[in-house]
């Protein structure tokens, strides 16, 4: 069995101010504090992520790529959750195939009444670029920044866009890329 977090306290309490400085400001890339080697195919950041908000009431959903037999067990053995089936069913998606992701719209978006229950969708991507790519504006941004990300399907930012107009509802992505990461909120609008 691979390591986990080296010291899960303090560790998971860095990597969760992480988690919130991405969430907090759409479209930063933010360094995640974690010295790992996760089983393939996860990287680093997707790892500590994991390790960081999983426990054993969150069901989580994991594609195909992820679905590997030393993932689940990894992930299983340090942090108990449940596995589900459906997408519509998790709390929190691990998609380690971004090119092959499936719509933001076959997760939880929570309801009307409820929309914070919606799930949170970690999509690992080839790379994040700052200062290019598509405008994101919002909550946390004080006029626009700019984001590309490589590794994604073609129509990615149309379902960005699609989540973005169920608001208060919709999904809550992060995406890394090695080492790092960055977040879509819901509450964050996608300009050409």
């Amino acid at each position: 069995m691979l390591p986990g977090l080296a010291d899960p306290t303090l560790d998971s309490q860095r990597i969760f101010r992480s988690v919130l400085e991405a969430l907090a400001r759409p479209g930063r890339i933010v360094d995640v504090p974690a010295a790992m080697r996760p089983p393939a195919p996860l990287h680093p950041a997707t790892a500590a992520v994991c390790l960081t908000l999983l426990d054993f009431d969150t069901p989580l959903w994991l594609d195909d790529a992820a679905a590997r037999p030393e993932v689940v067990e990894w992930l299983k053995f340090h942090c108990s959750m449940p596995l589900v089936t459906e997408p519509e069913t998790a709390h929190l998606a691990l998609v380690a195939d971004g090119e092959r992701m499936p719509a933001l719209g076959v997760f939880d978006a929570g309801t009307a009444e409820h929309p914070e229950r919606s799930a949170t969708v970690i999509v690992q991507v080839r790379a994040l670029i700052g200062g290019t790519g598509r405008s994101l504006r919002g909550p946390g941004i004080a006029d626009q920044v700019h984001l590309d990300v490589t590794g994604v399907p073609g129509p990615f930012w149309t379902w960005a866009s699609d989540n973005h107009a169920l608001f208060p509802r919709g999904v809550d992505l992060i995406m890394s890329a090695g080492q790092v990461i960055a977040a879509l909120p819901r509450a964050t609008r996608v300009e050409d």
